[in-house]
């Protein structure tokens, strides 16, 4: 049963501080997001940060600066406190200390009392009989008294095969070699992955855990400790993996699990992240492929949640990305394309023309750099072998150009748009039977580019004095 209406449901999002996000973590953050906001429950930031040799300092300030770009806000956390404060692994040392005791009363826990010397002989031992090493083989007969300063061993004290149910992937099962005495807390007196999570979950009441299929191997560890301890099982969901753009092998650095807030920088929208992060690895089975933040929490449902992986194909993401900057209001659009133009380019009229170009706002700059836009603020200059259309005579095209002037010169300067624009110019090109001998040279004298909006859209940006003023400076050159 996916959802017990008697329960309040809790997720949480636990990651550890060992470097940037990147899709997947974000990935997974999303739908335990999505699942505590459509079921109006309660979702959880805590940082796992036990693995003190491999912390990265601002790590935590990075995860946090990466859920609130694309909008996915926590109810409880490190920075807001709540019911189960603390909500870092590192300050919650007591709350394991206490449980690991519990263990030991209860015959399921040991020191450790081996070095890493003497189990790697052991380790090396069973490789050379070619059998699977397990610590149990080794279990000590007396161990020490656990005093903090040696690891804590779990004992697992039935030999037994663990069935599960996995609310993506259906009835799953491991046979008894899965289980071994693992290391409950460390001799550096911080808590492992294995210990701590289930502790954590515990005291925080988390209902479901949604994490990457990878630690499917290591649920019957899981389930051992829940049995041990006497508690209820969350419900798993287990998601399926993010792949590279061929759909062979999990998503690596290569093919773009760069660091998240990269997206950002990049001018990727946060909605167009949550859209594009959501499909990979599931589907509303609608036909609709893009969504609003809200529409998506409508719509999830662990259901529909994919066994095999999806992949992530950048291509998407920008179609996904240009479809959310068509939907932005004209204020909003206005404001995200402004960030990247200088102050001589802030102009109100050229917005739609950017948007229309890109996939991504990023791109703008791209664009400022290569001066694709200084025909906007400032007169372009060009070679005067340009403005010629083909294989057209020059002759002609002087005479079209000076046609166009003329009739420009008629129209009533508040009439100036480009809607009089082109209508001025398709009756111009139908009295010379060739549209390219009269838009071709007058986009070349506009912008002195090719390639570039509209001339009609450029004449009404430039207002009509600017607009002739450059026309005569083409003609000027070809007289």
């Amino acid at each position: 049963m996916e959802n017990n209406q008697t329960q309040k449901i809790v997720t949480r999002f636990a990651p550890s501080p060992t470097g940037f996000v990147h899709v997947g973590n974000l990935r997974t953050a999303l739908y335990a997001w999505a699942y505590a906001r459509k079921n109006k429950g309660t979702f959880i930031l805590r940082i796992e940060d036990t693995d003190k040799a491999r912390e990265v300092e601002g790590s935590i300030e990075h995860v946090m600066e990466s859920l609130k770009w694309i909008g996915v806000n926590w109810d409880e956390g490190p920075d807001i406190g709540g019911p189960n404060t603390p909500y870092k692994q590192s300050e919650r040392l007591d709350s394991y200390i206490k449980y690991a005791k519990i263990l030991i009363e209860k015959g399921f826990a040991y020191a450790d009392p081996y070095t890493e010397e003497e189990v790697e002989a052991f380790r090396k031992k069973a490789d050379e009989e070619k059998r699977p090493f397990l610590y149990r083989d080794h279990r000590p007969e007396n161990p020490p008294v656990w005093n903090g300063s040696l690891p804590l061993r779990f004992k697992v004290k039935d030999i037994k095969s663990y069935e599960w149910n996995d609310l993506v992937r259906g009835h799953l099962k491991a046979g008894a070699e899965a289980l071994d005495d693992f290391i409950l807390i460390k001799g550096d007196g911080y808590p492992t992955y294995n210990f701590a999570h289930v502790i954590d979950d515990l005291e925080m009441g988390v209902t479901h855990i949604m994490r990457g299929d990878e630690f499917i191997s290591s649920t019957p560890k899981f389930l051992s400790l829940y049995d041990a301890l006497e508690i209820k099982r969350p419900e798993f969901v287990m998601l399926p993996p993010i792949m590279g753009p061929d759909g062979k092998k999990k998503l690596g650095k290569r093919d773009g699990a760069k660091d998240f807030l990269e997206y950002k920088k990049e001018g990727y929208l946060p909605s167009a992240m949550i859209n594009f992060l959501a499909f990979i690895g599931w589907n509303p089975g609608t036909e609709k492929e893009i969504l609003t933040p809200e529409e998506f929490i409508e719509l999830f449902d662990l259901k529909q949640i994919h066994i095999s992986g999806g992949s992530f194909n950048e291509d998407k993401l920008n179609w996904i990305n240009k479809e959310h900057i068509k939907l932005l209001p004209e204020n909003d659009l206005e404001k995200y394309v402004f960030e990247w133009l200088p102050k001589e380019l802030q102009i109100k009229k050229i917005v739609p023309i950017i948007a229309e170009r890109i996939y991504k706002f990023g791109e703008i700059k791209d664009m400022v750099e290569k001066g694709e836009l200084d025909f906007f603020y400032k007169e372009p200059s060009y070679d005067k072998e340009k403005l010629i259309y083909k294989d057209t005579a020059k002759e002609i095209i002087l005479k079209n150009l000076i046609n166009v002037v003329d009739q420009f010169s008629k129209i009533e300067e508040l009439k100036f748009d480009k809607n009089e624009v082109r209508t001025c110019l398709d009756v111009i090109s139908l009295e010379t039977g060739k549209k390219g001998e009269v838009l071709h040279p007058v986009r070349l004298a506009l912008s002195g580019l090719e390639k570039s909006p509209d001339p009609f859209i450029i004449s009404e940006i430039l207002g009509k004095e600017e607009t002739i003023s450059r026309l005569n400076k083409a003609i000027l050159l070809l007289s």
